[in-house]
């Protein structure tokens, strides 16, 4: 019991909890005589209409029990430090493309840890490679329905998976994905495509592959590999060309046709990044059926233009005068451009869209989510003291006023001696800040 703890992280107002006197740092030991491992344990014990609930007390060790009656639906009214109470699966893989390993030093602790737990993937939808289960964990996600679930498939052959992810258990993908699907469980996966590794006839494989077990593979994303300055094989793993791109472009849509008359649905999208890349107009939004895959950064810029447009016709003509600067990434400037460009006709209303390089992670990462606050301070130097400068709340841990390089906002504002306005990641967002 002792490595399995529930800590409580949050007591909501005029909750159960607040009445039985609970406190943050507050422990659940039992429900009902069980250790609950994980937020899902938690979740089925409490749906109980009669509650035995033991606590162990933050101050004082004490352990105290309550008998509880309560309807069906009546929550406890807590938030946990951790959706896992017991140790996180990690990840064992050493795969050849791995972000992670290509971290800088001295950044954010989470930043470095590799989970590879399923409860995590069905809970917070983070992706998973299904190389460290056992089959007690298949029958326990397919007896508990714990779907949908994302599974970093990368290829479907064995002897390729294997080598890329550096682990002997890791070419039994499709068995595992057709025993999960037969079951219920909903998929969505994704391929980190590397250029000469799994592209071309692997990648092909791999898309047929996924497509016979539709509709339990509910959609498949393909995005690119992320090199940063710190990883020591740079060479093996090359740029994406327009050309490349662009060819790669062609054979998604084309197979999203095929899959719209086969199957209904897209099935197989491609990051944003690509068509940035490619220098391709993004898919309208019903391409994107409903968006399966945002957090994996698929459709985001469709969205975001969508949103946009529809705002047009209520933008002032003119303001009192003022002035922003607004920062972006490499390719977020890109989806930003026309739109700044647009905005920057409202009389009064001067932008300066500052498209920084991303000098801490190395110019091959160019997405405006993992620009640091060291990139800040290194591209917004020479701005004038009170500049109101406006940033997306992607570049900040979920939460917390914190950079990747555990810079703070605060930080920014007394080095830079601006106004930092950190908005909203939405075309509404930036123009209500705009125009506030």
């Amino acid at each position: 019991m002792a490595n399995v703890v529930a800590v409580i992280a949050k007591i909501e107002e005029n909750s159960l909890a607040e009445e039985l006197g609970l406190e943050i740092g507050d422990k659940i030991l039992e429900i009902n005589g069980q250790n609950p491992l994980d937020l899902i344990d938690y979740q089925i014990l409490w749906a109980n209409e009669e509650i035995e609930l033991l606590i162990e007390k933050n101050q004082s060790s004490e352990q105290i029990l309550y008998a509880i009656e309560k309807d069906f639906d009546e929550g406890l009214g807590v938030v946990f430090e951790r959706a896992v109470f017991d140790k996180m699966r990690t990840c064992h893989n050493r795969c050849k493309f791995c972000f992670v390993e290509q971290m800088a030093p001295e950044m954010r602790k989470t930043l470095y840890t590799k989970d590879d737990d399923y409860r995590l993937s069905f809970l917070q939808g983070n992706f998973i490679t299904l190389t460290n289960l056992v089959q007690a964990d298949l029958e326990r996600i397919k007896n508990l329905r714990l779907s949908p679930l994302y599974v970093s498939v990368h290829t479907t052959d064995p002897d390729l998976r294997r080598e890329l992810l550096c682990n002997e258990n890791a070419g039994q993908i499709l068995e595992q994905l057709k025993e999960l699907t037969q079951a219920g469980i909903e998929i969505h996966a994704q391929v980190v495509l590397c250029k000469n590794f799994n592209d071309g006839a692997y990648l092909e494989k791999t898309i047929d592959d996924l497509s016979q077990l539709s509709p339990g593979i509910k959609s498949l994303a393909i995005v690119p590999v992320g090199v940063t300055k710190f990883r020591k094989n740079l060479e093996d793993f090359p740029e994406f060309d327009k050309i490349y791109v662009q060819g790669l472009i062609q054979n998604i849509e084309a197979k999203q046709k095929y899959f719209k008359e086969k199957l209904d649905n897209s099935f197989v999208f491609l990051s944003d990044e690509f068509y940035l890349r490619g220098d391709w107009d993004f898919p309208e939004a019903s391409v994107y059926e409903d968006f399966p895959q945002l957090e994996n950064g698929v459709g985001l810029s469709r969205i975001f233009i969508d949103e946009f447009e529809l705002l047009k016709p209520s933008l002032p003509k003119a303001i009192k005068p003022r002035k922003y600067y607004v920062v972006a990434g490499v390719l977020g400037g890109q989806v930003l451009a026309p739109i700044i460009n647009h905005l920057s006709q409202i009389k009064g209303l001067e932008i300066d869209l500052r498209i920084l390089e991303n000098t801490f992670f190395g110019p091959r990462v160019t997405v405006t989510g993992l620009l640091t606050g060291t990139d800040l301070l290194q591209g917004l130097k020479n701005l004038e003291s009170g500049a109101k400068v406006i940033i997306p709340d992607i570049l900040l841990k979920r939460g917390e006023s914190l950079f990747l390089d555990n810079l703070t906002p605060q930080e920014i504002k007394e080095k830079l001696d601006v106004e930092l306005i950190i908005i909203n990641t939405t075309a509404q967002g930036l123009v209500e800040a705009l125009l506030k």
